[in-house]
């Protein structure tokens, strides 16, 4: 069959992971703490390629290579709200689960108080621990949030500001995203360190999505996902009266 066929079909299918990615950017514009993603395409091989047994056939058309995340900073908005935070500058927030250990960073610095019960390190006339119930702060799902020294941060007076930690990556090139917000390192991010950022009291970040930029990558992503289609009806077209003929 005509390869454009498989050119157009290709194409067609990738433009629809495209817009998803776009989709998913615009349904998060005001995101606290959301960082947009982007889709990066490339060209699939043009030529055939010798294999150990066989020749390997080329590709046609491009495919989504990956996708990557813009982690530049978002703006602040004014909450006026004491329990959130702001980063001015790099680094992220670290919320850990205490059941599995895991710690994930995030930008979004609405917190909230969580009660943690935990052994004083006392025990009662019958031998049992004796328990006692803190508020630290936490994130509101579950996880709390880590000081500048790695441990939790009991709250007295939430007016105050927080000793909330601030650490950072050399590199975020291939950070795991989970939920919306939140990312989980790999090795090649290297070594965990203290941020320079500054967290700032009654401040949250906004998303960096820009609804402008992905109303147009959507529109951009439609009209080629509309050529491709064209491209497939035409080479079938093509095929239909080649058949016509031969009979």
């Amino acid at each position: 069959m005509n390869q454009s066929f498989y050119i157009g079909a290709v194409g067609a299918q990738q433009q629809l992971q495209r817009l998803n990615i776009h989709g998913d950017n615009i349904s998060n514009v005001n995101t606290n703490g959301f960082k947009a993603n982007r889709a990066h395409f490339a060209a699939l091989l043009y030529q055939d390629h010798r294999g150990v047994e066989e020749e390997l056939p080329m590709g046609v058309g491009t495919s989504l290579l990956m996708t990557s995340t813009d982690f530049s900073q978002g703006g602040p908005a004014d909450t006026g709200r004491t329990l959130d935070y702001y980063i001015d500058g790099a680094g992220f927030f670290g919320v850990v689960d205490l059941i599995t250990g895991e710690v994930t960073f995030t930008r979004n610095g609405a917190f909230y108080l969580s009660e943690l019960v935990r052994e004083t390190g006392e025990m009662d006339e019958e031998g049992e621990p004796i328990m006692e119930s803190v508020y630290c702060l936490g994130d509101g799902t579950g996880r709390f949030v880590l000081s500048k020294q790695g441990g939790l941060i009991e709250v007295d007076d939430p007016m105050q500001e927080l000793p909330i930690g601030i650490f950072d990556y050399s590199n975020y090139n291939g950070m795991e995203q989970v939920l919306d917000t939140g990312y989980l390192p790999v090795d090649k991010n290297g070594d965990l360190w203290l941020g320079t950022g500054k967290a700032v009291q009654g401040y949250l970040e906004r998303s960096n999505a820009d609804l402008a930029e992905e109303l147009t990558k959507v529109i951009e992503s439609q009209r080629a996902y509309g050529m491709a289609l064209k491209m497939v009806q035409t080479s079938d077209e093509i095929e239909t009266t080649i058949n016509n003929l031969r009979a």
